[in-house]
Protein backbone atom coordinates (compact mmCIF):
# COMPACT_ATOMS: atom_id res chain seq x y z
CA UNK A 1 0.00 0.00 0.00
CA UNK A 2 1.30 3.46 -0.87
CA UNK A 3 1.13 6.00 1.97
CA UNK A 4 2.22 9.54 2.69
CA UNK A 5 5.33 9.88 4.83
CA UNK A 6 4.49 13.46 5.84
CA UNK A 7 4.52 13.04 9.64
CA UNK A 8 8.07 11.67 9.60
CA UNK A 9 9.26 14.41 7.23
CA UNK A 10 7.68 17.10 9.41
CA UNK A 11 9.45 15.68 12.48
CA UNK A 12 12.79 15.67 10.63
CA UNK A 13 12.29 19.32 9.65
CA UNK A 14 11.10 20.37 13.12
CA UNK A 15 7.72 21.47 11.72
CA UNK A 16 4.16 20.74 12.81
CA UNK A 17 1.06 19.50 10.98
CA UNK A 18 -0.51 22.88 11.77
CA UNK A 19 2.36 24.67 9.99
CA UNK A 20 1.89 22.52 6.90
CA UNK A 21 -1.88 22.98 7.01
CA UNK A 22 -1.48 26.77 7.04
CA UNK A 23 1.10 26.67 4.21
CA UNK A 24 -1.07 24.52 1.95
CA UNK A 25 -4.23 26.58 2.44
CA UNK A 26 -6.52 23.55 2.18
CA UNK A 27 -9.70 22.95 4.14
CA UNK A 28 -8.86 21.27 7.44
CA UNK A 29 -11.09 18.30 6.62
CA UNK A 30 -9.28 17.58 3.33
CA UNK A 31 -5.87 18.20 4.92
CA UNK A 32 -6.64 15.84 7.80
CA UNK A 33 -7.82 13.09 5.45
CA UNK A 34 -4.71 13.46 3.31
CA UNK A 35 -2.23 13.47 6.22
CA UNK A 36 -3.95 10.49 7.87
CA UNK A 37 -3.89 8.50 4.60
CA UNK A 38 -7.68 8.40 4.43
CA UNK A 39 -8.02 9.64 0.86
CA UNK A 40 -7.84 7.89 -2.50
CA UNK A 41 -6.33 10.79 -4.43
CA UNK A 42 -4.06 13.77 -3.98
CA UNK A 43 -3.81 16.63 -6.47
CA UNK A 44 -0.47 17.03 -8.21
CA UNK A 45 -0.36 20.65 -7.05
CA UNK A 46 -0.55 19.47 -3.41
CA UNK A 47 2.20 16.91 -3.95
CA UNK A 48 4.39 19.57 -5.53
CA UNK A 49 3.66 22.08 -2.74
CA UNK A 50 4.46 19.53 -0.02
CA UNK A 51 7.72 18.60 -1.75
CA UNK A 52 8.74 22.26 -1.95
CA UNK A 53 7.74 23.03 1.65
CA UNK A 54 9.40 19.91 3.07
CA UNK A 55 12.38 20.15 0.70
CA UNK A 56 11.96 16.58 -0.47
CA UNK A 57 11.22 14.57 -3.59
CA UNK A 58 8.03 12.62 -4.30
CA UNK A 59 10.07 9.46 -3.58
CA UNK A 60 10.61 10.72 -0.03
CA UNK A 61 7.02 11.90 0.34
CA UNK A 62 5.56 8.43 -0.25
CA UNK A 63 6.42 5.00 1.17
CA UNK A 64 5.16 1.48 0.46
CA UNK A 65 3.77 -0.40 3.47
CA UNK A 66 2.66 -3.96 4.04
CA UNK A 67 -1.12 -3.95 4.10
CA UNK A 68 -1.33 -6.46 6.95
CA UNK A 69 0.93 -4.89 9.55
CA UNK A 70 1.41 -1.32 8.26
CA UNK A 71 5.22 -1.49 8.42
CA UNK A 72 7.04 0.75 5.97
CA UNK A 73 9.29 -0.45 3.18
CA UNK A 74 11.80 2.10 1.97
Amino acid sequence: MLKLNVIELLEEKGRTKYWLYKQLGMSYQNFSRMINNETCSIKYENIEAMCQLLECTPNELFVFTDELDGSAKK
